[in-house]
Formats: C-alpha cells, structure tokens, sequence
C-alpha cells in the first residue's frame, strides 16, 4: 500500500479499502496494539490467579480472552498492509467471531448438561473487570466507528460485541444468583451467539463488496484499454 504526500492519505484499492487518512491509520495502529497487549496482561494475570488458588471457573474466564488478544492482535499485525493481507485478516476475524459464537452455544450446552456452582467472589470479579475493559475498548476505538476499513470495520463490531455481552453476562449473572431457575442466562447466550453471527456476516457483506467494486472498476480498466488500443 503507497502513501499520499499531498493528500495526507494511505492509499489503497477502491471501496471499503479507500484511502484511509494517514493520522487516522497511525492511531488506529498505536489503539490496536495498547489494546492487544493490555488485554494479553489482563489474561495472563488471570489465568495466572486461577491456577494459584486451583479455581476452574476464573481459569475458563481468563482463557477466554485469548480471542480478544487474536482478534486485536490480527488487525494490529495486517493494518494498514496490502489490501489482499488485509481482506484475509478481517476474513480471519470473521471466523474467529463464528467460533466465539459456536463456542458460546457449546459453553450454554454444557451449562445445561452440568450446572456450575456460582462462585460469588471469583465471578464478580471476572464479570467486572471484563466489563471496565470492554467499556475502555469501545471508548479506544469510538472515533474508528464510522470508518469503512474491513480490519477497522471488524474490530468496531468485536469490541461492541465485547460491550453488550460482558455487561449483560454481569447483569445475568448477578440475576442468576438470586433467582431460582437459569433460563435468563440461557436465553442471554442465544442472544450472544447471535450477535456473534451477525458481526461474521457484517464482516463477510463487507468483503464481498469490496470484491465486487474492484472486479467492476478492473472490467471498466480492461474495457478502456480495449477501446484505446481498437482506436489505434
């Protein structure tokens, strides 16, 4: 990818992979990267905690994060490079989302099959802690929203997810406590899943375009070059 002295611009192919402003691009990147490895200490300090006291829950909770560490770490790596390493990140993290979103069917199966225990202490302090760094994420990455990029466009909608399921999850949770049947939590992580889904689809809807437009603007390249060399 070329850059722009005049126009202030990183340049690239056409549609949702136009030229993103090169301030923009530098923040982006210095974002995606505080936000990788902030979140690798978080996981790291977790797991770290959970196998010191022995405590299987708050280690479910600490690996978990490793698809946040992949999803920015994907897009801190391919940013900003040629535009077909890029398509294939937020490809990448389409997938990823589509795992998130099987794991929590997989994880709602296994809650169903074997209830778990509710560890007051350790789950709240894993609920909130992931809720003040998702709340921190979204505002890292709030001024990114309306950008057009499929990597930017991928880790917006990631870390939106991240937002409304950790803060439901801890609203859930505190619910399930008190409560004496399970079904809201069940019902939340279908909603999850959801979510999850539609953010693949979003990513996919958004690559195709960009597919679509460059294969247009290569036939309208191709048809000119054929008109000029029939005018010869």
């Amino acid at each position: 990818m070329t850059s722009s002295e005049s126009s202030g611009t990183v340049t690239g192919e056409p549609g949702p992979f136009a030229p993103v402003d090169r301030q923009v691009a530098r923040a982006y990147t210095l974002t995606i990267w505080g936000i990788a490895l902030g979140i690798l200490i978080q996981a790291v300090a977790t797991v770290a905690w959970a196998l010191a006291i022995g405590n299987a829950q708050l280690f479910k909770d600490g690996v978990d994060w490793v698809y946040d560490v992949a999803l920015y770490g994907i897009a801190a790596i391919v940013f900003g490079r040629d535009a077909r390493i890029e398509r294939l990140a937020a490809l990448v993290i389409g997938a990823v989302m589509a795992v998130a979103g099987l794991h929590t069917l997989y994880d709602l199966w296994d809650k169903i099959v074997r209830p778990r225990p509710i560890e007051v202490w350790t789950l709240g302090f894993a609920a909130a802690s992931a809720i003040v760094i998702a709340f921190l994420v979204v505002a890292a990455l709030w001024r990114f929203r309306r950008e057009q990029n499929p990597v930017i466009k991928a880790t917006w909608l990631s870390s939106r997810n991240d937002t409304i399921s950790t803060t439901g999850f801890a609203l859930v949770g505190l619910a399930a406590r008190v409560a004496p049947v399970r079904w809201p939590e069940y019902l939340f992580d279908l909603v999850v899943a959801g979510i999850c889904f539609q953010a693949t689809w979003a990513i996919w809807r958004s690559l195709r375009r960009s597919v679509e437009t460059e294969a247009s603007q290569t036939g309208l390249r191709n048809k000119a070059q054929t008109d000029a060399a029939g005018g010869l």
